[in-house]
């Protein structure tokens, strides 16, 4: 039914207890683009909140479905695969937004395929969609404190929030994270990298 639509996911665990925290980036750029897009979110098979809309780009009109998995963050693939499989969205025109360690906060990275690393509900989306070639843009959330407590630190990390300078800089980031998203759509993944990749 849709090959000519993206469909734009952002990362995150639901509810209210995950609210604002760093491995909600992409919920929380997803919130943007929907404000931005005037589209609202309703549920799709209990997998997901998903809205659908047509944006006007650069002069030029594209169909869209945006989404934000319900399904917690390690089987966030379940949903990506469900809403692919139902709408007939091939890899290449998903855009997936996601909070990522290994970038200093508010650094950002734009690509397609390569590895997940370590990060679980890219993990998840590879073994679903069965390729790792789809758009993605790693917003970056600094790293936890290494040591005897690594695993543990990590976790407390990503489930953390985030700090008062930060949070100064946050609205800024998470605008720039939406302008990657509809740069990948307009400009394609290496136009985009030259963009946002030096930030």
């Amino acid at each position: 039914m849709a090959p000519d639509f993206y469909l734009i996911v952002g990362l995150g665990n639901p509810g209210k207890k995950y609210e604002g925290t760093r491995h909600n980036m992409g919920f929380m750029v997803a919130d943007v683009l929907a404000q931005r897009w005037n589209v609202s979110l309703s549920d799709h098979k209990g997998l997901a909140q998903l809205g659908k809309g047509v944006m006007m780009l650069g002069g030029r009109s594209f169909k869209f479905f945006l989404a934000k998995p319900l399904t917690f963050m390690n089987n966030s693939g379940n949903a990506v695969a469900s809403i692919c499989a139902y709408y007939s969205i091939e890899p290449d025109h998903v855009i997936v937004v996601h909070d990522d360690m290994d970038l200093d906060f508010a650094r950002m990275k734009v690509k397609a395929g390569g590895s997940a690393g370590g990060h679980n509900g890219i993990k998840s989306i590879d073994r679903s969609l069965g390729t790792p070639q789809y758009g993605r843009v790693r917003m970056g959330v600094g790293h936890a404190a290494r040591g005897a407590h690594a695993r543990e630190n990590t976790v407390n990390w990503v489930l953390g929030g985030f700090n008062a300078a930060q949070k100064k800089e946050l609205d800024e980031f998470l605008m720039d994270g939406a302008d990657a998203v509809e740069s990948l759509i307009t400009d394609g993944v290496q136009r985009t990298q030259e963009k946002f990749n030096g930030r």
